[in-house]
Order: structure tokens, then sequence, then C-alpha cells
């Protein structure tokens, strides 16, 4: 039984290549272009993000070295053991131009307080209050420049406590509490985004700015100041130096440093925003992607159908040109290969169905020509031999004696059996000598030589061909007698010119010989017994040198009006030599 095999559909490779021919650079472009603007956006925000702290910083900074500055300048003269009202007055005048300063102490070289005054405090004159042991004055004597923890006063506003002592001894220190809610119009400046801020935190990590000062105000409470102080921290861990940039607790976070009180400032955006115009580029590329799939998907459905509907017809047609419609033609009109395709079968089927005519010409004619000469017409397929001409011939008849009677008292069946026999045997004698048969008629029929291809001595071909003939059916009718059967076999043979060539009508026709030489021949066969072959005195005359002949004399033949001379030939008689 044959296995059908099973094949993927066409259509479907094609639509699934094509789908993927466009689609999957859409969706490849897309990704580079997210992750090239992810990248690029991340770079364009690490540096703005450090460009913000690096100038805050700077900017505290610079409010710090103008406090300090400003400090130095109540630092210039020594002291003396006398009070001296001129100091007094210098920092009154500095309380005006720095009006972040909440209180001062001048010391002298000793280290006693000689002058106190404070915006919230009394003050204080040639107190002499030792305060040499004080952390700001041995911070300031052994760097000149000192600065404290950030303190809280009254546990909400952060102050910075900062000493300064002379170039000299004799010119004493100063010392200064700050107050570091002004360095809060520095971080509120600070806009990136609509979300983004900054925030300062001190060396232990307290918040001492932010945008909001409720904060700010509550920087000592560490449920306040843990969550900046971790975000100070992981960027210390990362090992990042100074402006670098990470991404801390969904934040894009950038941290600077502020030289002398080792404070931090942070400049933080939260993620969700800074990507924002990522986000959306990716939903755009999203969407593009999604209607570029959808076109890609329609495009190669079209192109698929496009590329398997001309095959589909094309397998169509060839199943039923398989099937033997030679008539079947296609029709695909696509201006390209595919119709060439088209084209090039319909001429196929165009010659495959006259090839069918031509063979079935070739099979008629095989049915009364021998099978050279049908092989001959085939092969230069020119069947001009076969058309109406007169020519010279050698007409062959044979039939059996007795067949009448013999048909007439046995069973149909055994009469074809017969038949076949003989028939078979015969067949194989008129094809081993390219004779032509041009009919049959019962239990005989009717050869002819030299048409409609000419050979070289017809005469002699036809004499050989009947004593062959007469020498096969007499093995056969041996057979026959011994199941009872009796019947004989009579041959006649004729030569003379005759009209030969095909006759019938449009679905039929057949090949064969008109003239006297027909009847004669047929004439012969009637008067030849059984082992009989009878010949005209031409086919006599040409053979004479070649065929033992006998001459029987004249007899008058039925339908001619004078006897004429019949010849006849032995099939067991030796050919001369």
């Amino acid at each position: 039984m044959m296995v059908r095999q099973r094949f993927r559909s066409l259509f479907q490779k094609y639509l699934l290549v094509l789908f993927m021919a466009v689609s999957l650079p859409l969706a490849i472009n897309g990704i580079i272009e997210a992750w090239l603007g992810y990248r690029d956006q991340r770079a364009r925000l690490d540096q703005l993000l450090r460009v913000e702290a690096t100038s805050a910083a700077a900017e505290i900074n610079g409010f710090i070295d103008g406090i300090t500055n400003q400090l130095g300048w109540l630092i210039q003269l020594p002291w003396t053991d006398d009070p001296d009202e001129r100091r007094r007055t210098d920092a009154l005048r500095m309380f005006r131009q720095a009006p972040a300063i909440v209180s001062l102490a001048l010391l002298d070289h000793r280290g006693r307080e000689r002058l106190y005054v404070s915006r919230t405090g009394l003050n204080r004159i040639d107190s002499r209050t030792d305060r040499s042991t004080d952390p700001a004055v041995t911070g300031a004597v052994s760097a000149r420049i000192w600065f404290g923890d950030v303190s809280y006063h009254r546990g909400s506003e952060p102050y910075l406590t900062v000493a300064i002592s002379g170039e000299r001894p004799s010119l004493g220190a100063v010392i200064a509490e700050v107050n570091l809610k002004l360095i809060w119009d520095v971080i509120s400046a600070i806009k990136v985004g609509k979300t983004g801020f900054a925030f300062v935190l001190d060396r232990p990590g307290r918040l001492i700015a932010h945008p909001d000062i409720s904060l700010v105000l509550r920087g000592a409470e560490e449920a306040t100041f843990k969550p900046f102080q971790v975000i100070r921290d992981t960027i210390g861990r990362a090992g990042v130096g100074f402006a670098a940039a990470r991404e801390v607790q969904g934040h894009e976070v950038a941290a600077a440093s502020v030289a002398g009180p080792e404070w931090t400032v942070v400049v933080a955006q939260p993620l969700s925003e800074a990507f924002a115009p990522i986000y959306a580029a990716l939903w755009r590329t999203a969407e593009l992607l999604l209607v570029g799939t959808i076109f890609s998907g329609l495009l190669a459905y079209a192109l698929a159908h496009r590329m398997t509907e001309p095959i589909r017809l094309l397998e169509e047609g060839t199943e039923r040109i398989g099937a033997g419609l030679f008539d079947h033609r296609i029709t695909i009109e696509t201006g390209d290969e595919f119709q060439r395709l088209a084209d090039s079968f319909n001429r196929m089927a165009a010659e495959l169905a006259l090839g069918q005519e031509h063979q079935e010409r070739i099979a008629r004619l095989k049915r009364f020509l021998a099978p050279q000469v049908a092989d001959l017409v085939e092969r230069t397929g020119d069947d001009s031999v076969l058309e109406g001409r007169r020519t010279e011939v050698v007409v062959v008849f044979c039939d059996l004696r007795g067949f009448t009677s013999f048909s007439a008292g046995v069973a149909p069946e055994e009469v074809m059996s017969v038949l076949s026999e003989y028939y078979e045997a015969l067949g194989r004698v008129i094809t081993t000598f390219a004779a032509t048969l041009t009919s049959f008629s019962g239990d005989g029929l009717m050869v002819l030589v030299n048409a409609p291809v000419p050979v070289e001595q017809p005469a002699l071909r036809a004499v050989d061909l009947a004593v062959e003939m007469q020498r096969k059916v007499q093995e056969i009718i041996v057979c026959w007698r011994g199941r009872g059967y009796h019947i004989g076999f009579g041959i006649g043979l004729a030569s003379g010119s005759a009209t030969v060539g095909r006759i019938g009508y449009e679905s039929r026709f057949d090949y064969t010989a008109i003239g006297s030489v027909v009847n004669l021949a047929a004439r012969l066969c009637a008067s030849a017994a059984d082992r009989e072959i009878l010949m005209n005195a031409e086919v006599a005359e040409a053979i004479k040198d070649r065929r033992a002949v006998k001459g029987l004399g004249n007899r008058a033949i039925k339908g001619y009006d004078e006897a004429m001379p019949v010849f006849a030939i032995s099939f067991d008689a030796p050919s001369k030599i």
C-alpha cells in the first residue's frame, strides 16, 4: 500500500519566513533603540546630577569660606589686658554682615574669653573664663580652622561650630556658631525635573539641609535622617569618587563632598521620572512594533498567497494532466516567472495532447502494419507511405479447411480457443517477415508484401512467409487432430499491380489493396487444399531460381473466363542453392 507522505504547506513556510523577515528586524531595531535611548538618558541624567551636586557643593563651600574669611578679620590684632570696645563693635558689625552667625566668642592668647555676643542669649564682656581646653580651641590651635559636629538647637535647628585661631598665638581665637537653615536656600534652588531634590548630610550622616524644611528641623531624629544616611552609605560602599552617580532605592543619585566640615551633598531624582522619556519611547516602539507586526503579517499573507496560488494551480494542472485530461489549461497572469511557467505548462499540455493523438494513430496503424513499419511512421512522424497509390504487391490469402463444419459442431469457447491458437501462430510469422496484415475474416486473413513500404524481392519474401505459415499451422493441426478436429490449412499467393492505401472514415481507417491481383490471390486460396500453397505465374517466375516450384497446369479459376497456369510449393521442400 502506498503511504502518502505528509508535507508542510508551502503557504505556511512562505508566511512564516516573510513574517519573520519583516517583524524580526523591527523587533531588533526597537530593542536596540530602547537600549541606546536608555544608555543616552542614563548618561545625560548622570551628567546633570553630577553638575548639580558639584555646583551645590561649590556654593556651600563658598558659604563656609565666606564665614571663615569674615571671622578671620576679628583676630587681626594682638590682645592686651585692657577692655577693647572696638572688638565689640566689630563683632556687632559681623552680625549685620553675616546673618547666619548666631554667636561669637573672642579668646585671647591664653584661651580666656574676652568677649561673647549672641543673637539669642546674654552678651558677656571680659568674663576671662578659661576655655583653653575647649575642643574648639584645641582644634583651632592645631589646624587653625576647626569645624565641629552639627548640633541641633533645642533639638531642631542645625548649628555648626566654627573655630579659627590667629596666624600668631598672640592674636587669640574666635569661636562662632552658624545657623545652617540658610543653606536651605541653596538646596531648595536645585531643580532636577519635577520631583528631583537635593539634601546635605553631615559627617555622621544627619540631615542638615533639605527642600522640606520640616525634615531639617527634625534632622536629629533617627527616623528622619536614616533613609538619607542609607543613600550616602550605599554610595560610600560602592567606592565612588567625587560627584559620582549611582542607582539607590529607586533613585538616580549623585554625591559631592564639601571640604572642611566633611559634609556630603546628594542630588537625587526618582527613576520613574528620570526614565519617563525612555518608558514613553518604549511604548511608542511597542506600538510601532505592533503596527509593523500586523502590517508584516498582512504583507506576508498577501505575498505568500501570491506565490502559492500559482503553485496550487500548477499542482492541480499536473494532476489533471496525469489523469489524461490533456486539454486542461491554466491561466496565471502575474507577469513574472510563474506566468512563464504556466505558459510552458500549457505548451507541454498541448504537446502531450498531440503526442497522445499520435500514439493513438500509431496504435491504430500497428493493427494492420508490421511493427517495423509502424515504428518507422512513429519515428519520422510521416505517414505519407499510407497514402493511396498504385504499386506492385504480393497478396497472400490463407484460411482453414473444414472450419465451417467444425465450428458448427463444437462449443463457441472451443471455437475461440482454436482461433486464438491459430492467429497467435500466424501473427508471429507475419511480424517476423515484416508483412502487412490488412484484415481478418473469420478463419481467413489477408497479408500484403511490398506495401506500404517497399522491400527487396517481395515475391521470395511472400513465398517464404507462406511456407513458414504453413509449417507453423500444420504443427498446430497435429494437436487439433489429436482432439478429434478435422481441420486443414491452405494458402494462395498472387503478384501484380494493385491500388493500396488507407480507406475508411474519420475515426476508423484500414490499410488495404484493391485490384484483380487481390481477387486472384483469394481464388487461389479457395482452390488450395490442405497443406497446399498455390501461386500465380508471376510469383513462380520471380522465385524459380531460388525455390522449388511445381507447375500444376492450367486451372479454371472462379471469376475468370479462361484457365490460367497455377503453381505450387511444398512447405517442407528444400531451397535451391
